[in-house]
């Protein structure tokens, strides 16, 4: 398919108009006008360019891409490595953050509720700033049923890393909130939803205190780990509907 096409496909797929976000959302560096294989990841790191370069990708789609709301805007240093290799292979970038996180089947949320078992995303409600979060209510015994241990363990089983969990071990979940990434700071839009626990990337110094002090249990399972959902759904999405070759690259990452 042409790289136009793609453009206009994903921009209205994932209502791009719709966000003020920090970065530009869409095609952010032009490559070859034709487009047949395609490679997703989470952050347009120089690793994830180089095996992309190296696989013959003509597009790589990420949700961390370029050009950071105050970032320095000349081209050195990393940024200039990273470019470098895009223009050298002729590689179009496609980056897609707050849209991919509110997208409500192939977004991030929805998809990391997928993997966790929490049934399908039309299920989920969803809150906060243009709708990027989710919560879902647990059935209170049965085979549903989850303590904080238990959904602990469910995520270092499925996300293959232990999450920080801040609450009591044994406390019964009744509702459910999370937003993938760095939003530890909507701890107190679900405290206000009467949300159990909190679910989201990050942990940081006071959120201890207030998810203490509120009475609710937080759960940082990963930036990066809580964020490979979406962007591999978006591909594997793409892949099926325009015949386009697809691999989903993971680069490994602690935060």
């Amino acid at each position: 398919m042409q790289s136009k096409q793609l453009e206009l496909y994903l921009n209205d797929l994932l209502d791009v108009g719709r966000f003020q976000d920090y970065c530009p959302n869409g095609l952010q560096v032009q490559g070859k006008p034709e487009i047949l294989r395609i490679v997703t990841g989470v952050t347009a790191s120089l690793a994830l360019l180089d095996e992309a370069a190296a696989w013959g990708a003509d597009a790589v789609l990420v949700h961390h891409g370029y050009f950071w709301r105050g970032e320095d805007p000349r081209v050195i240093g990393q940024k200039h490595a990273r470019l470098r290799r895009l223009l050298v292979a002729d590689i179009n970038l496609f980056s897609f953050h707050l849209p991919l996180d509110a997208h409500p089947e192939l977004g991030n949320n929805a998809q990391l509720g997928e993997v966790l078992g929490l049934g399908p995303a039309a299920g989920f409600q969803h809150f906060g700033k243009d709708n990027l979060a989710c919560y879902l209510d647990l059935p209170e015994a049965g085979e549903g049923a989850l303590t904080l241990q238990a959904l602990a363990a469910r995520l270092e089983e499925r996300l293959e890393r232990a999450p920080t969990v801040v609450g009591d071990p044994a406390r019964p979940l009744r509702r459910l909130a999370w937003c993938t990434g760095a939003a530890q700071g909507w701890l107190d839009e679900a405290v206000a939803l009467g949300a159990d626990a909190y679910l989201s990337g990050e942990i940081s110094e006071p959120t201890t205190h207030l998810a203490r002090e509120a009475g609710v249990a937080y759960i940082a399972a990963g930036h990066h780990t809580t964020e490979r959902y979406g962007i591999s759904a978006l591909g594997r999405h793409l892949a099926v509907k325009f015949g386009l070759e697809h691999r989903f690259i993971d680069i490994p990452n602690p935060a």
